[in-house]
């Protein structure tokens, strides 16, 4: 489950003048024009632009899956929407999981059961790699018409991002190019590129309109 808890990747964590956010500093060294942030945040990058590189957080959100965490006094279970946090709540962690927690199983609910599912991942080399950007989704039709649907992306904020807008965009409209454009349009609705990683915004935009038509051959 590690690849599930990943850390989130940053440019570096040190620098002469001091650590930076993500190390507990309180400065963002991709943030600034001269930083090479090609690999940064479009999203709520307003303390620290690093991303979540999790290929699996997306999918597990798709899916509504649970996260169980278990301590010596007991047990709980968390959304896998809400086990991943930003440094909006917490600069040093990445996850819910608090001090003597660990992360001992996964849930995934029937919710989704026989439905279509959709991940996509786009990386510099065509062997492993961390994400650029991906996109999972789950989706369930009746008649060519889109009844439930999640979707999530990873790889353009600093947490996995599930897709609210777009869901409710297309839910309950056809499965055709009209709403994968329609969708699309949404998922990058207030994206803020920094100086080198606008090309996230339209690569998000394409990967979320696959995902709703089901790849290109759709």
């Amino acid at each position: 489950m590690a690849a599930t808890s990943a850390r989130t990747r940053a440019a570096g964590t040190t620098a002469p003048a001091g650590p930076a956010t993500g190390a507990g500093g309180n400065i963002c060294y991709a943030d600034t024009s001269e930083a090479l942030n090609r690999e940064h945040a479009i999203f709520d990058a307003d303390r620290c632009a690093a991303v979540n590189p999790s290929d699996t957080a997306p999918a597990l959100i798709a899916l509504d899956a649970q996260m169980v965490i278990r301590s010596s006094s007991g047990e709980r279970v968390v959304p896998a929407e809400d086990y991943f946090i930003g440094p909006g709540i917490d600069i040093t962690r990445m996850t819910v999981l608090r001090r003597g927690e660990l992360l001992v199983a996964i849930r995934i609910p029937g919710t989704f059961a026989g439905a279509r599912f959709y991940f996509e991942k786009i990386a510099d080399r065509n062997v492993w790699d961390f994400p650029l950007v991906n996109v999972a989704s789950a989706m369930v039709l009746a008649g060519g018409t889109i009844q439930a649907v999640r979707i999530a992306a990873n790889g353009v904020a600093a947490r996995p991002r599930r897709l609210v807008a777009v869901e409710n965009i297309i839910r309950g409209r056809a499965r055709s190019e009209e709403t994968a454009v329609a969708g699309g349009a949404a998922a990058i609705e207030g994206a803020v590129p920094l100086h080198h990683n606008g090309y996230k915004v339209p690569l998000l935009r394409n990967l979320v309109k696959r995902a709703i038509r089901g790849g290109e051959d759709s």
